[in-house]
């Protein structure tokens, strides 16, 4: 029977399985049920449902894509961005008196071990530990009164993430990708690194809750060099692309068969939208994620390090067109010093300065820094005093903390906001996560209270019922 007479005996075939039994039973593999968008695409059809279509803004806006820069576990805003010459002063006194009292109990006033000072010709003072960052302070945007909502890891990562600590949403990448669709039909439009496994509460950081599926973020561990531990299951060891092929012609008049007879079914749809993307994902991250492509003068831009590695190829993906892409700094909590401090901000800062540094030049060089908007900063920032009972470490602290945007249309040169003379609280301008989720949205080309999904009866989106923005930051 040749293939056309297949199809017709399939289509009036009595139906037996759903598309779910038949995926359940067939065990076809990865490449099987992905060839049905390659072969659509070679036929100029498109799929009935295409999630990740490009698709226009609200308006025209600088950025295109975003790379996240995650320092989880909270850094410490008066050791990084945010000088507090009082602490030094009270350095080893109680603050009760200045009517500074954290949520749990800490010791007296810590000064910062690191030496700030006034970088570029906006004259912002930064601390050593970010001194080459600081070189590109000029085009940097420093927002120094950040404030969360509870002092916990939880809670504070799928706020900044997602939007909300407390129910299942959508994250942020998902969103943007919702709103922009993918400009690489091979590569995910979504991806989250995070080396030596995942960050705490894991893929709820990156998850598309109830969008749909094809925007979820793809995790890949990037302690691994070698492409088959850093993208598992890569590799198709069992079939050749001809005989994925076939299996793919009786699937796909299975496929349409189904459509014809039974009602939509949105969660098997996303699964068979992911199956496709990995096997293209077979041919383009081979070439994506090998740095051995990249020149010797790039490799020692950015440094034989981890975090060099992770930076060098966010670069590359973005050149090919990945729309969101975070760049955590290690599974756990790594910026979490409750105590020695002063040695482990001085080892994390170091590993990420001159990447960052490296990064930022080159894509200025490239042409790709005003369309590509980049966030530093953690999920909340730490106490200026000290933990009990020594004075080398800082407690967790959501009521005030610093993060900064450059690239994207962000007005360089720019302090916003500021927290009270030890660094404890936002005073002056508070800017709430949901206040950066809308200014970074607006970057993007969108007015945050129209990018809704409808679901369980009301819109929703990423900034919940708040959020403004913050026009002072935009260039």
């Amino acid at each position: 029977m040749n293939e056309s007479a297949t199809n017709r005996h399939l289509l009036n075939a009595p139906v037996t399985w759903t598309r779910r039994e038949l995926l359940r039973r067939s065990g076809t593999g990865l490449g099987a049920l992905a060839l049905s968008t390659m072969l659509a695409e070679e036929k100029g059809v498109g799929s009935p449902r295409d999630a990740l279509q490009p698709r226009a803004p609200h308006f025209a806006a600088p950025a295109r894509q975003v790379v996240h820069l995650f320092m989880n576990g909270g850094p410490s805003q008066v050791d990084t961005f945010d000088p507090k010459p009082a602490l030094a002063k009270w350095h080893g006194r109680s603050l009760e008196s200045a009517n500074l009292r954290t949520e749990r109990r800490t010791g007296g006033a810590m000064r910062s071990p690191y030496l700030f000072r006034p970088r570029g010709e906006s004259g912002i003072e930064v601390s050593d530990l970010f001194a080459q960052t600081a070189r590109h302070i000029d085009d940097m945007a420093i927002i120094r009164s950040m404030h969360a909502e509870v002092p916990n890891h939880e809670p504070s990562l799928m706020l900044m993430n997602c939007g909300d600590g407390n129910l299942p949403r959508p994250s942020m990448g998902a969103w943007v990708n919702y709103g922009l669709g993918s400009e690489n039909r091979s590569l995910p439009g979504f991806i989250a690194m995070c080396p030596g496994g995942y960050p705490i509460v894991a893929t709820r950081n990156w998850r598309s809750a109830f969008l749909p599926g094809a925007y979820q973020g793809t995790y890949i561990d990037t302690k691994h060099t070698e492409l088959e531990k850093l993208i598992a299951n890569i590799r198709n060891g069992g079939q050749s692309r001809s005989e994925q092929a076939k299996q793919m012609r009786l699937l796909r008049a299975l496929n349409e068969l189904h459509l014809r007879k039974r009602q939509d079914d949105a969660a098997l749809d996303a699964r068979i939208q992911t199956f496709e993307l990995a096997f293209r994902m077979q041919s383009e991250a081979s070439e994506a994620f090998d740095l051995g492509r990249e020149t010797q003068s790039a490799r020692e831009l950015y440094g034989d390090s981890l975090h060099g590695r992770q930076l060098l190829i966010t670069r590359r993906l973005l050149e090919r067109g990945v729309r969101f892409i975070q760049v955590w700094s290690g599974a756990g909590q790594p910026w979490d010093t409750h105590d020695g401090l002063e040695k482990r901000h001085r080892e994390l800062a170091g590993q990420w300065d001159g990447p960052i540094s490296a990064f930022l030049t080159d894509l200025k060089q490239r042409g790709l820094f005003e369309s590509t908007l980049v966030l530093w900063g953690g999920e909340f920032g730490r106490t200026p005093t000290a933990e009990m009972p020594a004075l080398n470490g800082r407690d967790h602290n959501h009521y005030g903390f610093t993060c900064w945007l450059a690239g994207g249309g962000v007005r360089g040169g720019t302090v916003y906001g500021a927290t009270d003379e030890f660094g404890f609280r936002a005073t002056e301008n508070p800017v709430h996560v949901h206040d950066l989720h809308a200014t970074m949205l607006h970057l993007l080309g969108f007015d945050h209270k129209r990018l809704t999904y409808r679901y369980a009866g009301r819109d929703f989106r990423l900034t919940d019922v708040g959020g403004r923005v913050i026009y002072e930051l935009l260039g």
